[in-house]
């Protein structure tokens, strides 16, 4: 049956998980929602992003992210490869937070702190597949119900995300969460890693990057933010105008990880450019819209001997990711933007990608 999206189930993997009403059985599998030549194919562990296909100049196809092969490796992975991030992204100091005046410990994953939600975050749980549509514009959500107290985080949490092919090239991420009983930080990501050359094509130092940000957060030497906004003006974290991955990275210790506090004006949907990454040898342009005040970029700094599709060895600098959030630790910065969300509130995430070439 002819269809603009097509469900392929590559691999079936039975999983017991504990509910918070009980065990059931889920599974997992992976899935394709597709628009001509643009293909976007996805699993609902972690709701992670596995592929995405485009053209480049030559109208050669390519595969433009890093991933495995199979589920499996997604579920040994350690460096959240696609995945969606979560309860709360990126780093919060010390494991802990104080919110209206109880303390709140977490599970500590990175040295004392906590890191993309613990070590059971919203990456390596099974999502349900919620709804699929084939038609002009085709998507997928998943959903999770977060339970109270996970990974130490209060309150239930109701979270969807949905993948949609909103145009030709265009890739639209959609993250909402509604806190059902208690107020709680919720700053969900897509950790998606980028490489426009194509996957296993070599690293992205070449890839000329510009971020619409004149200002980030300052972190410590564990990367938890100290709570200054600094220029980037005269340093290597300066990209307002276009400039190569790999022209100051050696100024910045092993790469860059760090948030930027964007500043473009949201036009009259709310959305923001956050970024414009450009491969000049394929030609191919990743151009990133947001709704959220901050866009993460990571270089792969830590990728080393990692096994990934079709063969295909990364090592560093092998990607880069623009993980647009809320500022990091910002349930510990009182002048950070807020990441709370109070009971019936609900969250809600954009991301835009246009891609081009």
């Amino acid at each position: 049956m002819a269809s603009n999206i097509k469900l392929f189930i590559y691999l079936l993997v039975f999983f017991l998980v504990c509910a918070s009403n009980g065990s059931s059985r889920k599974m997992v599998g992976m899935y394709e929602i597709k628009k001509g030549d643009f293909s976007v194919k996805v699993t609902n562990w972690g709701a992670t992003i596995i592929s995405v296909v485009l053209p480049d100049s030559k109208g050669n196809l390519a595969d433009v992210v890093l991933g495995y092969d199979t589920i499996a490796q997604y579920v040994n992975g350690s460096g959240y490869l696609g995945a969606l991030v979560g309860r709360v992204a990126n780093r919060i100091g010390g494991a802990r937070f104080v919110l209206n005046g109880k303390v709140y410990r977490l599970y500590a994953n990175d040295g004392n702190n906590t890191l993309h939600g613990g070590h059971r975050g919203f990456s390596h749980v099974i999502w349900t597949v919620h709804e699929i549509s084939n038609g002009e514009f085709p998507y997928i959500t998943f959903y999770y119900h977060s339970f109270d107290g996970e990974q130490g985080f209060p309150g239930a949490l109701d979270v969807f995300v949905t993948y949609k092919i909103s145009d030709k090239y265009k890739l639209d991420v959609i993250m909402k969460a509604t806190a059902i009983n208690k107020a709680t930080p919720v700053n969900l990501a897509q950790h998606a890693y980028w490489n426009l050359g194509g996957d296993g094509s070599g690293d992205i130092l070449s890839n000329s990057v510009q971020i619409f940000a004149s200002k980030i957060t300052l972190v410590d030497k564990e990367l938890i933010p100290t709570g200054e906004i600094a220029t980037v003006a005269g340093t290597p974290y300066d990209f307002r105008t276009p400039m190569t991955v790999g022209s100051r990275i050696k100024e910045v210790n092993v790469g860059y990880d760090i948030n930027y506090v964007l500043d473009a004006p949201k036009d009259d949907q709310g959305m923001r450019k956050a970024a414009i990454v450009k491969d000049n040898k394929t030609g191919r342009v990743l151009e990133l819209w947001t709704n959220q005040p901050g866009v993460q970029l990571y270089t792969g700094n830590f990728l080393k001997n990692v096994k990934g599709k079709n063969g295909h060895v990364y090592n560093q600098y092998g990607a880069l990711c623009l993980e647009t959030q809320g500022f990091p630790d910002a349930v510990n910065h009182p002048t950070f933007p807020s990441t709370i969300v109070n009971p019936g509130e609900v969250y809600t995430h954009y991301m835009k990608f246009k891609f081009s070439y």
